[in-house]
């Protein structure tokens, strides 16, 4: 199958969205399809990288969101590659100008047209004039009219599904959650070289770490993290909390460290390529994580890929996938992020643990979510084959009747 991803998000940009992307392209070439990026230049990648597959359209900041990129034009040499590649599926990653473009392209070769639902904008408002201009019930008109000639939309979890029935979207949706490329988060490292990891930041092998990797966003909540570890430290004085990311939020929550005299105890590793993060992860001791905004949770399952316990915000993504105190805990309030911290922090990993953690794995895994979103491209190849043939037909009886 000829597959066109069409999205405004795709690396050296890093987010969640990206990564999903990304972890698509790789499962689905890996299963023997030809897959396309189309996507927005960047100041570290200007250029189409024809070899892999990727290019590029002219593009420039996103309003009030400067990191993340929007094309301004394209449409005509999108056409054009979409012919040469002979796509049979175009699958749109975003909303604005490369989903309209992506759009475009379908209609014009007369092909399907499906959607990811990566970002749950009422969680973002406050990039846009700080919230006073765009409200919800203008993202829920937004997303219901954008999809309105898609033929099917992912929802990455029950939370997202739920959103777009409240937008009374009425394309055919189907729950499949992003997977993981298990080969890896399975990479295990030495103990030397684990060793060596913390030691870059000044832990010792028996120095309790608590792992926070995400965008630096104030929707993250990072500051609940900062603002728990006063009570953490009181029952382990030895406990480090490492932030890795960077975002526009980092300035505000270095200044919440100094002001809780917390320097000797928190630090902040910056952004860290993609092909390194399962190194943090394996040198960690829980993953924690306050955020109220994850539409997907990737983090959470790059986590347990790498054996690591979650204690996160909880929400109805967290609901379907802890199931066990293997996996981890969810919290609301502040006492409970600090209960479960200390408790994996107290009880020594066990093989139990582990095989339950594996178990896990299988409905996460990128391959599994390749194939289900292949199933889908499928299910909507003979929809829209369908929808078609209907269409021919009317046409059909609407000439001989003016005839």
């Amino acid at each position: 199958m000829n597959i066109g991803l069409f999205t405004d998000t795709y690396f050296p940009q890093v987010s969640g969205v990206a990564t999903s992307i990304k972890t698509l392209r790789d499962e689905l070439i890996a299963q023997g399809h030809h897959v396309y990026i189309f996507t927005t230049t960047d100041p570290q990648a200007k250029h189409d990288d024809v070899a892999a597959g990727i290019y590029r359209f002219p593009s420039i900041p996103f309003v009030s969101f400067t990191e993340r990129r929007i094309a301004i034009r394209g449409a005509f040499r999108a056409v054009k590659l979409a012919r040469k590649f002979k796509l049979d599926i175009v699958h749109n990653q975003t909303e604005f100008a490369l989903g309209m473009i992506g759009k475009l392209v379908a209609h014009e070769l007369e092909i399907p047209c499906l959607h990811t639902y990566h970002t749950m904008y009422q969680d973002y408002l406050h990039y846009i004039a700080n919230g006073h201009i765009v409200k919800p019930r203008n993202v829920a008109t937004f997303v219901r009219l954008y999809m309105k000639s898609i033929d099917g939309v992912v929802a990455p979890s029950k939370r997202v599904l739920d959103t777009l029935r409240s937008y009374h979207v009425t394309a055919p949706i189907r729950v499949i959650p992003t997977g993981i490329n298990l080969r890896v988060y399975r990479q295990r490292d030495s103990k030397a070289q684990r060793l060596r990891l913390r030691q870059k930041y000044g832990y010792r092998a028996e120095t309790p770490v608590l792992l926070s990797l995400s965008r630096l966003a104030y929707e993250k909540n990072i500051h609940a993290l900062i603002a728990a570890m006063p009570d953490i430290i009181a029952q382990k004085p030895t406990a480090q909390l490492l932030i890795v990311g960077d975002g526009p939020a980092r300035q505000t929550l270095e200044r919440q460290v100094r002001q809780l005299k917390l320097t000797n105890h928190i630090q902040f590793a910056g952004e860290i390529n993609n092909d390194q993060v399962y190194h943090y992860y394996q040198m960690a001791n829980v993953f924690v994580s306050a955020s109220d905004s994850e539409s997907q949770g990737l983090t959470y399952d790059e986590a347990l890929a790498s054996d690591l316990p979650i204690v996160v915000m909880r929400s109805k993504y967290t609901d379907e996938l802890i199931d066990d105190p293997a996996i981890g805990v969810s919290f609301q309030k502040q006492e409970d992020l600090v209960r479960g911290v200390i408790y994996y922090l107290n009880h020594q990993d066990t093989e139990e643990s582990h095989s339950k953690r594996q178990t896990k794995l299988h409905d996460i895994s990128a391959a599994v979510f390749a194939q289900r979103v292949v199933r889908f491209y499928m299910d909507c190849q003979i929809e829209f084959a369908q929808h078609q043939k209907t269409k021919t037909k009317h046409r059909f009886f609407h000439r001989i009747r003016r005839g």
